[in-house]
């Protein structure tokens, strides 16, 4: 099959920090350039005339709907020659899910058919700015070493300024207490070295379905914290049902076989005059509700 693309495209396109692939009608990838290796683990050779309709990179909405089954902006694309832009979190070869801003057009012949479509997508979240915050986190010896987020003294402290931002200007705070449901079998199966894979990938996973502005760290063992800024709680129980399933959407690949988890969360909104440790006691008493409701699940308090 012949290119449907210029002789020079690719190594123009090879130049861009930004993940791009080029699809055929079928959307079949005949492109995929280094920024898309880049973005989400996969060389070449892995996807190259493999469809992307078939969940290759399990595409999932902010409103964690998939994208690949159900409204794929390529597959629209090529139906009415229009570019559209979308926010997405791909599943990363390593198992996590990476926040992602995707952009589709479509590629025509001289007669301005559709031949084809290109989508270019880039990684949501700034890898330089990411890097500094690692640096100096480390320097203050304020970050989990296993997962690169807060540990539990920083989670403290800045629940702790938050609350006192709140109490002082009148802001809303929630907290989310998450927690890995059934972390010892995946230790007693697969060994402690892929329990810790899968605290990185349920860690990044977490971060990644976050605000710039929110935050999340590992509390300890297999719990994590989530404090999320100005919401109400319809917002906080958005935001958690899109963690709880981003998670469970996630997986590693252990000797050939994926390996996922699920999480159990908890929710709780401050509540005036309340002190950090009791918002995050009824945050985590909330979680122990979703573990006794049959885990997988978001419980917050009734409005």
């Amino acid at each position: 099959m012949q290119p449907f693309w210029p002789s020079n495209l690719p190594m123009i396109l090879d130049r861009l920090f930004e993940g791009v692939y080029l699809l055929d009608p079928g959307r079949r990838i005949q492109f995929w350039n280094q920024g898309a290796e880049r973005i989400s683990g996969y060389r070449a050779e892995e996807v190259m005339g493999r469809c992307c309709a078939r969940n290759l990179l399990n595409h999932i909405g902010p409103d964690g709907v998939s994208l690949c089954e159900e409204r794929c902006p390529v597959a629209v694309t090529l139906s009415d020659g229009k570019d559209r832009e979308t926010e997405a979190f791909l599943l990363h070869r390593a198992g996590h899910r990476v926040p992602i801003w995707i952009r589709v057009s479509a590629l025509r012949d001289a007669g301005g058919a559709i031949v084809g479509a290109a989508e270019m997508f880039s990684d949501g979240t700034s890898d330089d700015h990411l890097r500094r915050q690692v640096d100096l986190l480390s320097k203050l010896s304020s970050i989990d070493p296993l997962t690169q987020l807060a540990n539990r003294r920083t989670l403290g402290d800045r629940l702790a300024m938050r609350m006192a931002e709140a109490e002082r200007y009148g802001l809303s705070l929630g907290v989310l207490f998450i927690d890995i449901d059934h972390f010892k079998q995946i230790n007693d199966r697969h060994g402690h070295a892929v329990g810790d894979r899968v605290l990185q990938m349920v860690g990044r996973t977490l971060a990644g379905s976050l605000r710039n502005f929110d935050g999340v760290g590992r509390w300890g063992g297999e719990e994590f914290v989530a404090l999320v800024i100005n919401v109400d709680r319809g917002r906080l129980e958005r935001v958690a049902e899109r963690s709880r399933v981003l998670v469970g959407g996630s997986h590693l690949m252990v000797a050939g076989r994926p390996v996922g988890v699920t999480v159990s969360i908890g929710g709780a909104m401050r509540r005036e005059g309340e002190k950090a440790a009791d918002l995050l006691q009824r945050a985590d008493d909330n979680m122990y509700l979703s573990k006794a409701a049959g885990r997988n699940r978001v419980t917050l308090e009734a409005p």
